[in-house]
């Protein structure tokens, strides 16, 4: 039963998955919740959804209760905890609360997106302490592979829970606040009932280096490399992108910036101060008049992106910047799974010029911004929670999360999943209930549920082609004219070099001459028979079952 005190958890996307974070947090009996919104991720479509832009929680149950949602907190500025605010918003329209760097990579993301609405943000501090509603929400300062990375510790009438974000403990996170271990103590003191909290990173013993390591290995690196050198890292993390103009001042260079998002994150970063000390970054241009060994080119592209700089420059054709034998690319970056085939596609093209490659694996050009169990173990030593609920991970990090909180002492630890609905409370810890989820998809300019999107279509054309038949039939049902075939993604003829519009074309003819003369007259009958005539002939010399589609005109 469900009480005036109850707090619940609710994600929406990010549990059972890594993106498309979107967290709630509700106060009250399940009829008359209070919520607070935490985060409002995307991820990136797969081969499974192809031809799509973004994929984006299904927010139904936000629409149900939104005039009980008081707001929306947002931890940081990565694409799967802020990326959604701009195609979700307009539906909710609830207050956003973001810092200041979050708030300005937002203002200028919907800058560069025509026709999307400004959103409003009400920009909070790290450390700040804020009511939104029920919730009385501190921000604590964490660390992570991005500026003003940010934990909530969430007060209620139930009891305080800490939605972490993701974090790691680096004392010299290169740029910001360290994570702030004194007040996480404090709150331990205070007495936290539930931690909610990273699992990204449960599967790996120890802990993770620091980014002021990485900045001293980038300045070794490039000390060594006698030409070029392009380093390309994600563009969010602008403690790398310090350290790199930093190894690059050290080695007596200078940096160039190529590629869109670059420039977008040293604009927003300079403006808050987070790069100044630094010698200024050169636009491409500047690429055709430096000397070879004095050039450092900063790159997106660190996920083999088809159109990101870096894939153009390795296939040869970005229309400023080139690279040559002898010269060094840095990946300051570690590849997202999904994307393992283009980054290599990308180094391949690298290696076929000559460049040398370095990568994590040869140096410490890189480090998580999420913590491993060592680091876990610090944070559950100073919170001491009572309850547990891993999220940010798929079901291996979960289950490795879930089981290392048990070895912390922790009695309760409650494994959910997107859509369950989970008691906080200390004693009574638990599912207790589903709400509607699941997905929406960004394709072009439309953002709806994929069944509409056509996307499950385009995946089977994607495997076998389309074939489309066009019949003219006269009012008695016959043939008036030859079936026209149009086939797209099919073989062009068999074995034995017949057409496969001819074989097509004959197998239809023989089906509508076999419908009995007074049932020609139903079109629908006469549109079913064609269609599987067509596709069971080239079922039987392809050995595929194509896309059919079936157009009767009466003449």
């Amino acid at each position: 039963m469900a009480l005036a005190n109850d707090l619940v958890f609710l994600p929406l996307g990010g549990v059972g998955e890594i993106g498309m974070n979107l967290a709630l947090y509700g106060i009250g009996p399940d009829d008359d919740r209070s919520w607070l919104m935490v985060d409002c991720g995307v991820s990136f479509a797969g081969p499974d959804l192809p031809g799509i832009d973004l994929v984006l929680p299904d927010i139904q149950f936000l629409e149900e209760v939104r005039d009980r949602i008081v707001g929306m907190v947002i931890t940081h500025a990565h694409e799967d905890h802020y990326g959604g605010i701009m195609h979700l918003w307009p539906f909710l329209k609830v207050p956003v609360y973001a810092t200041p760097f979050t708030a300005a990579m937002l203002e200028t993301k919907i800058e560069n997106e025509p026709g999307v609405d400004e959103v409003p943000v009400t920009v909070i501090k790290q450390g700040q302490r804020l009511d939104i509603g029920p919730f009385d929400i501190e921000v604590v300062a964490m660390a992570h592979s991005i500026p003003e990375p940010c934990a909530l510790a969430i007060r209620t009438r139930a009891g305080m829970v800490l939605h972490t974000g993701d974090w790691k403990i680096d004392p010299t996170p290169g740029v910001g606040l360290p994570i702030d271990m004194k007040r996480l103590g404090e709150l331990g003191q205070e007495g936290v009932m539930a931690l909610v909290c990273d699992s990204t990173n449960a599967v790996r013993d120890g802990t993770s280096p620091s980014e002021a390591d990485v900045g001293a290995e980038l300045k070794k690196v490039m000390k060594d490399c006698k030409h070029r050198i392009a380093v390309t890292t994600f563009a969010s993390n602008v403690a790398r992108i310090r350290a790199i103009a930093e190894a690059a001042a050290a080695a007596e260079r200078d940096v160039v910036v190529v590629g869109r998002s670059m420039h977008r994150v040293i604009e927003v970063a300079g403006e808050l101060g987070y790069l100044d000390g630094l010698p200024p970054f050169h636009d491409e241009e500047a690429f055709g008049y430096l000397p070879r060994e004095k050039a450092v080119l900063l790159c997106t592209g660190s996920q083999g992106e088809d159109r990101a700089a870096l894939a153009r420059i390795a296939a040869g054709d970005h229309r400023n910047i080139g690279l040559s034998k002898g010269d060094t690319v840095i990946f300051s970056s570690r590849t997202i799974p999904g994307n393992e085939k283009a980054v290599i596609n990308v180094m391949n093209n690298l290696a076929k010029t000559g460049v040398e490659i370095i990568t994590d694996r040869d140096a410490l050009v890189h480090v998580s911004g999420h913590p491993r169990r060592g680091e876990l173990e610090q944070l559950y030593k100073l919170i001491n929670p009572k309850v547990v609920v891993p999220v940010h991970g798929e079901p291996m990090h979960l289950a490795a999360h879930a089981e290392f909180a048990k070895s912390q002492g922790v009695r309760e630890v409650v494994v959910g999943g997107d859509g369950d609905v989970i008691r906080l409370t200390s004693g009574s810890a638990g599912i207790v209930g589903e709400a509607p989820f699941g997905i929406w998809v960004k394709d072009g300019d439309i953002l709806d549920d994929p069944e509409v999107t056509g996307v499950k279509e385009r995946k089977k054309l994607s495997y076998a082609g389309c074939a489309v038949i066009s019949l003219a039939l006269d009012r008695g049902g016959n043939m008036a004219d030859s079936p026209q075939i149009a086939l797209m993604g099919v073989p062009d003829c068999d074995d034995d070099g017949e057409p496969m519009e001819d074989i097509v074309r004959a197998a239809v003819q023989d089906a509508l001459t076999s419908v009995p003369k007074a049932r020609r007259k139903d079109l629908d009958l006469m549109a079913e028979a064609a269609r599987r005539a067509g596709r069971s002939s080239i079922l039987a010399v392809w050995g595929k079952k194509t896309l059919c589609k079936v157009l009767v005109s009466r003449v």
